[in-house]
């Protein structure tokens, strides 16, 4: 089957734009000549103690009942934050709200979350609440990522606040991988900070 050209020479696209765009995440991967496979990925977990998440964890179910999540800033206040903070504590990692970052036309805008330990770890919030389009944007962005990272494995997650789907980037094969699993809040929290803290801590 011939390819199709998406993205046009002079064009700029952020990375919103790639949400943005009605074509297949496969597709517009290819552009950036990356291909994606979708699996049940074996994910780093820590077996670190997490003494205060059921303390989070029963926070985030007593506040439920009282919050529409109807849009992001509800999503992000009530149910990313307080897991990115969480990470954070727990890893002493170094965290950037809004990262921008421009490698040029087609891959520039602002990232999310970017933590920062012995490994990387870059999480994005799903417009719409659009995981699909989200894991799109995501891929992206590691795409973005991997001009400026050395590590061959760049790993990351997309979330609408109470699902999250964890990617993985693999440079030398020029694949993206797409986690099958989707972990909920508050039900997975224990599962989600274990994951995250493990790519972190390059367990």
């Amino acid at each position: 089957m011939a390819k199709i050209k998406i993205l046009q020479e002079g064009q700029s696209y952020t990375f919103r734009s790639y949400f943005e765009l009605p074509y297949e995440a496969d597709d517009i991967l290819a552009e950036f000549n990356y291909s994606l496979i979708k699996s049940r990925l074996s994910l780093p977990k820590t077996t670190k103690q997490l003494d205060r998440l059921p303390e989070l964890k029963q926070r985030i179910e007593d506040i439920l009942p009282f919050i529409s999540l109807s849009n992001e800033t509800a999503r992000r206040e009530t149910l990313v934050s307080p897991v990115m903070l969480e990470v954070v504590c727990y890893c002493q990692c170094k965290i950037r709200i809004e990262y921008p970052l421009t490698i040029n036309n087609w891959l520039k805008g602002n990232l999310d979350y970017l933590l920062q330990s012995t490994n990387n770890l870059l999480v994005i919030e799903a417009k719409n609440d659009d995981l699909t389009r989200g894991f799109t944007q995501l891929a992206v962005e590691l795409i973005a990522l991997s001009h400026i990272e050395e590590q061959n494995v760049l790993y990351g997650a997309v979330t609408m606040g109470d699902i999250w789907r964890f990617g993985k980037l693999e440079r030398s094969q020029q694949q993206i991988h797409q986690d099958i699993n989707l972990f909920k809040v508050p039900d997975d929290l224990d599962h989600l900070v274990r994951i995250l803290l493990g790519i972190l801590e390059g367990e």
